[in-house]
């Protein structure tokens, strides 16, 4: 157990190393763009990149966490996986490029350049088959600190290109450039600075085998993904390109956070748990500590931010944005509840209930599509609150099964988390109330919040000697001191 806890920790570190220093760099540019931009560029891209998505989740989903997931996967096993998915990629490519001018045609008017944009920008489609093997490989042996350099290097080059890009007019181009140079880059130098290479060898009985554990989690991710951009397809061809850029935008600005957290949780949990999976203690520990951490750092992060969006969106990406502000609200509610779906699907798939995984798949978004239905013809703002609502049902519903499986009952989860949302409710209130007391511009005001914010949920966390900030203390003097050693 000492051992699986560091190199838990120690992935963890280098996870959220990865994708905060990322995501920082990620954020910068896309203030940058946003500025010089217009909206309706963030609408045709958000309908692209959607299908992309779609025809990665076909090709990737299932294999890449059936090779974590089985104890003594080999060379053949990953060499298999990647020539199957690099060939099916292809084929999913080929689809995309003859059927994007009838995609153009479905939503209409202000989306011509949809066809040219989908088919270079559907490039990334074989890239990923490839670049998920990488990563497999990766988080099996869990040397995390290989996925640092290649994101930073990756997205330190994609940034250059697609400001570039931008100041010289290539509009929705420039959005182009920098998610294709993105995936190009992380691929090629995870490819250098792995210590794999795939063999000249092919094996249908070894794929077969990954595949029978894969393809629930392959058609539980279909099935959320399918759900996850079925709102921007509804919002895309009932409404408008600037609604759903505006819609897209709030998503993405408190998505930034959670892809951090829930990232490096997910990545390093799973294998985690798969190495312990023949110790259910070991992996309600785990999975225990994850939903801590998780929520202690992400409810703050979430409150805070949904109290001070719209001075935070004036300054960074101009009035012209206003408009995302209640839908950057609504998401920073529903994110404060990822750490429960994280941690739990990712122990129930560790332990190999795949076929768990997919039934909560198929019961939780089948509710949830029925009521994205009944509100999609009401207004854009109707289908943003319908969000809470299937998200209380998703938390319930993927927090049933590890009672059973693990003995983590519901009462010990809201304990869990209980701290983080408490301190963070607290916290969101003193600084609501500054923020209409205090009448100052944009960045000084800001400034106040989110000083006072931290000071605040610190300061409360010490007073009451909060278990998760004692042991992030502990831990990091102990990690301090390792280093200082060595």
């Amino acid at each position: 157990m000492d051992n699986t806890k560091g190199k838990v920790l120690s992935g963890l570190i280098w996870k959220f190393g990865e994708r905060i220093t990322a995501q920082v760099v990620t954020f910068a540019v896309s203030v940058v763009l946003a500025r010089l931009l217009p909206t309706e560029a963030y609408g045709l891209i958000t309908l692209v990149t959607i299908f992309i998505t779609f025809a990665n989740c076909i090709v990737t989903n299932g294999f890449g966490s059936s090779l974590i997931q089985k104890k003594d996967s080999d060379n053949l096993d990953f060499s298999s996986v990647l020539y199957f998915q690099l060939g099916a990629s292809l084929i999913l490519y080929l689809i995309l490029f003859v059927s994007s001018p009838l995609i153009a045609s479905f939503f209409g008017d202000g989306y011509e350049l949809l066809s040219p944009v989908l088919r270079v920008l559907g490039l990334r489609i074989p890239l990923t088959a490839i670049n998920n093997v990488q990563q497999a490989f990766v988080s099996k042996k869990m040397i995390f600190k290989k996925f640092f350099f290649s994101t930073i290097i990756g997205t330190a080059c994609s940034a250059v290109v697609g400001i570039y890009m931008a100041y010289k007019g290539f509009g929705v181009w420039a959005l182009v450039g920098q998610y294709l140079t993105n995936t190009v880059m992380d691929t090629v130098i995870l490819g250098l600075t792995i210590h794999w290479k795939p063999e000249l060898k092919f094996s249908w009985k070894r794929l077969k085998e990954l595949f029978s554990y894969g393809w629930k989690i392959l058609v539980a991710g279909l099935i959320g993904e399918t759900y996850n951009e079925l709102r921007s397809i509804i919002i895309g061809k009932l409404y408008t390109s600037n609604d759903l850029a505006f819609f897209d935008k709030g998503k993405q600005i408190p998505n930034l956070i959670v892809t951090n957290i829930n990232t490096s949780i997910s990545n390093v949990l799973f294998p985690a748990i798969s190495n312990a999976q023949n110790n259910p203690i070991d992996v309600k520990n785990i999975t225990r500590r994850a939903i801590k951490t998780s929520a202690y750092i992400m409810c703050p992060m979430m409150f805070g931010l949904a109290v001070v969006a719209e001075p935070l969106i004036t300054l960074l990406l101009t009035e012209k944005w206003l408009p995302c502000v209640p839908y950057l609200q609504i998401y920073c509610i529903a994110f404060c509840f990822e750490p429960i779906q994280t941690a739990n699907l990712q122990a129930i798939k560790a332990v190999g209930r795949s076929d768990i995984f997919l039934k909560l798949e198929i019961i939780k978004k089948g509710s949830s599509i029925l009521i994205l239905f009944a509100v999609m013809w009401h207004s854009v703002d109707a289908i943003a609150y319908s969000l809470l609502l299937t998200t209380l049902i998703a938390s319930i519903a993927n927090t049933a099964p590890n009672n059973k499986l693990i003995s983590y009952s519901f009462k010990e989860l809201i304990s869990d988390m209980a701290p983080g949302l408490l301190i963070s409710s607290i916290m969101a209130v003193i600084v609501y109330i500054e923020g209409v007391f205090i009448n100052l511009s944009a960045l000084p005001l800001l400034i106040i919040q989110v000083t006072t914010g931290g000071v605040v949920y610190l300061l409360i966390s010490a007073i009451f000697k909060v278990e998760t900030f004692t042991y992030l203390i502990k831990t990091t003097m102990e990690l301090l001191k390792k280093f200082i050693k060595k």
